[in-house]
């Protein structure tokens, strides 16, 4: 039986992690992230493709693409989480699981980062667990996938 397929979407300025803002994003790089969730997603019985794009419609091509490859979607649409509504519309034609996951706790940087138009449709939100916050969202997609 072959493994469910995670696709994890991340936008604008997320291939600069590990350079931008340690501060805030930490040191860690998107090439980090990709590697320890595909040993993680091993160990869960889960295919994982990472994926990055600074271009709002390639994210929403993203999307597209995942409705026919994959059986969840983990996204950090970054500062597209404030702004649009394309991103949401393509994942509300998304029939699986979505977890939305973001680095920084957006509740306590500036009030426009506040709110998430991607929330509106995500089973679940990390935010402010750092890096860690792709691997918790990966075993909570685990556990929908299990639950049906």
């Amino acid at each position: 039986m072959p493994m469910p397929v995670i696709h994890i979407l991340n936008g604008p300025n997320l291939n600069l992690l590990g350079h931008r803002q340690p501060e805030i994003y930490g040191h860690e790089t998107l090439d980090d992230i990709a590697r320890a969730a595909a040993v993680l997603g091993g160990e869960l019985g889960l295919e994982v493709l990472c994926r990055q794009s600074n271009h709002e419609g390639a994210i929403v091509e993203m999307i597209h693409e995942a409705r026919k490859a994959a059986q969840g979607i983990i996204i950090n649409p970054a500062a597209y989480s404030h702004t649009s509504v394309a991103i949401l519309d393509a994942l509300n034609t998304f029939d699986s699981p979505v977890i939305e996951v973001h680095i920084s706790n957006i509740h306590k940087r500036e009030s426009f980062r506040h709110h998430s138009y991607v929330s509106a449709r995500a089973n679940g939100v990390i935010a402010g667990c750092g890096t860690e916050g792709y691997l918790l969202a990966l075993r909570h997609m685990a556990s929908l996938l299990r639950a049906g």
